[in-house]
């Protein structure tokens, strides 16, 4: 094993670490990627990059075949959609994580849900959608009612008539149930008879996850510094030749 250094934005912004083969030794953060590298104060060992390069086109493994500098993203052609390199960093650790099964993973960030399914150790096809965003961008709540969220579930078609109306009656709550009743009404073909493996911070998943268990469906909650670890052995080991 051999040192080397990891950075990226995990999405609220840079994030660097120092490693020993599949040990992490250190971490720093920072506006950029860049400014987190130079804030974790070793030089030691080569840098791989998450999301430099040109991303793979799914379906795609999420472990390359080789690691050199950099861990690209990957993307979609029908229909057009991406997935960053830290998203594909995490869904390395989920494949990582004891007892790994095939199926669909939803990965929260800050901006953008992204519904990922996974077979074989590959992604398969992905579905990212705005609702974070539109969330904030709107004043919504961390919960979501679960009435609207029923509402919309059952007909998406009225999304912007329920959103003016949650937002005449000022019920935040609402807001975050008829976009997540959005969501889900989209995504269905990824989630319906299906176990969903959800990653992201607790607030950021907790009212997604209530209205997937709402319909019957198996939830698995995963906060992403629990797949970093993970993550980054599967790295080493690629880097050193023994994966």
């Amino acid at each position: 094993m051999s040192p080397w250094r990891l950075c990226g934005h995990d999405g609220t912004g840079g994030r660097a670490l120092t490693l020993d083969g599949a040990r992490i030794l250190g971490e720093a953060h920072g506006e950029t990627a860049e400014a987190a590298l130079a804030a974790l104060g070793s030089t030691s060992g080569p840098v791989l990059r998450i999301g430099d390069g040109v991303a793979a086109p799914l379906p795609a493994a999420l472990l390359p075949d080789t690691v050199g500098s950099g861990l690209p993203g990957l993307t979609q052609e029908t229909p057009p959609d991406c997935l960053d390199g830290w998203t594909r960093l995490m869904l390395i650790g989920l494949a990582g994580m004891p007892p790994y099964r095939d199926g669909i993973a939803c990965v929260a960030t800050p901006t953008l849900a992204h519904w990922v399914h996974l077979s074989a150790g590959e992604a398969v096809s992905c579905q990212s959608f705005l609702t974070p965003r539109l969330a904030a961008a709107l004043g919504a709540a961390e919960e979501a009612d679960a009435e609207a969220l029923a509402d919309t579930l059952s007909r998406p078609e009225r999304l912007a008539a329920h959103l003016r109306v949650a937002e005449v009656r000022g019920a935040p709550a609402a807001l975050t149930g008829h976009l997540l009743g959005a969501e889900l009404a989209a995504a269905r073909p990824y989630w319906l008879g299906q176990e969903v493996n959800l990653i992201g911070p607790k607030a950021a998943i907790g009212a997604r996850a209530a209205a997937l268990e709402a319909q019957g469906v198996p939830v698995t909650r995963h906060d992403p510094d629990d797949l970093l670890a993970p993550a980054v052995a599967a790295l080493a080991a690629r880097r050193d030749g023994t994966a």
